[in-house]
């Protein structure tokens, strides 16, 4: 335990690095278009920088918090997070491109998703932790987080949001290999849910599109693969060491969601392969102190938290540079820390906190 309490704040040091580097790029990958729609370059920057502030503060709150009580409250959570994805759904949701994903309050959106993947960690952690004599049981160990995951999937299709539907698929399928679901239950319930992915694909005009684009995007240089192709111009441009800061040209009306989605294409522009290698190696950094700290502590259900919480994160990054790098189709996924976006920062901070939290408590025994 004395590593634990010798190293427990050193994970700050990659987290401070991400938001740095997040707010120089989200300030100069929006700067001209919040100029030219709100007429400030800092309108982005420094509601950005609002997020960061708000995150670190929540982020100290929870690591302060017993963990034990955010397990005791995770039907709370649950049903928080089920209230806000129906709401979506609601005349109180915000629609953006033909998806309802948001809730418009006070002048923010917020993304109840991003709050969902967290929640769900929690109440997987909890759950298969608690659970390990039952666990190979189908209807005591397994059932249950299956409907729960397959509740909130079906309502993300709704809005609709299939890349957080499987992301969503993808931590139950994560959590429950950690918790040692039988293996049949596993890939029987893994075959099914890609079956439905991919008859869902075949069957959605739009999505086939999306795929088509992605297989061949300078073919449809012109419509759906346009964004993918501009990424892929924009990482081509700035080659090893980058044109520099504030010089990249795909942000100047050429790449759509320049400051959320693709803003790593702007960072491999302005600073080139190098800069992208040092966001790869402080998400490397967190989730290697998550997985030490996942293996030092006694507790499984604290083992699984920080793992679980450790996968949204590298996850995440991954499939978002896998779509900027045009190898997966576009999902909708923001990089962590560094994106511009409320929801995500708050509640990538507040995943930070429960870490936290459960390293506290083992440095306290």
């Amino acid at each position: 335990m004395n590593n634990i309490k010798n190293n427990e704040n050193i994970i700050l040091l990659p987290i401070l690095g991400l938001v740095i580097i997040g707010l120089i790029m989200v300030f100069s990958s929006s700067g001209i278009y919040a100029s030219h729609k709100f007429g400030s370059v800092y309108y982005f920057f420094k509601r950005q920088l609002f997020f960061v502030i708000l995150g670190l503060i929540i982020m100290y709150i929870v690591s302060r918090i017993p963990v034990a009580l955010f397990y005791n409250t995770r039907y709370f959570w649950l049903l928080t997070s089920l209230i806000l994805i129906i709401l979506t759904l609601t005349p109180l949701g915000k629609s953006v491109n033909g998806a309802s994903r948001w809730i418009s309050i006070f002048g923010f959106s917020i993304q109840p998703v991003e709050f969902l993947k967290i929640v769900l960690v929690l109440y997987f952690a909890w759950f298969f932790g608690e659970k390990q004599e039952n666990i190979k049981k189908f209807s005591i160990g397994f059932l249950p987080p299956v409907l729960v995951t397959l509740l909130f999937a079906g309502l993300l299709l709704l809005q609709p949001d299939f890349g957080g539907a499987v992301f969503i698929c993808s931590i139950f399928f994560f959590m429950s290999i950690l918790g040692g679901t039988r293996f049949l239950y596993w890939i029987s319930s893994l075959m099914l849910l890609a079956g439905s992915a991919i008859t869902m694909i075949m069957l959605s005009p739009y999505r086939l599109k999306r795929w088509k684009a992605f297989l061949h995007p300078f073919q449809h240089a012109n419509k759906e693969g346009y964004q993918i192709v501009q990424s892929i111009y924009g990482l081509a441009h700035g080659g090893l060491k980058g044109v520099g800061i504030g010089a990249g040209k795909e942000k100047l009306f050429y790449l759509p969601e320049a400051h959320t989605d693709f803003v790593l294409s702007v960072v491999g522009e302005e600073m080139g392969f190098w800069g992208i290698s040092i966001i790869f190696l402080c998400y490397f950094t967190i989730f290697l102190i998550c997985i030490k700290w996942a293996i030092s502590i006694y507790d499984l259900k604290d083992k699984f938290l920080i793992t679980g919480i450790a996968f949204i994160l590298i996850f995440s990054a991954m499939l978002n540079m896998a779509v900027v790098m045009g190898m997966i189709p576009p999902k909708g996924l923001v990089l962590p820390f560094i994106s511009y976006g409320g929801s995500n920062i708050i509640a990538t901070f507040f995943g930070m906190g429960l870490i936290l939290s459960t390293v506290r408590k083992s440095n306290r025994r």
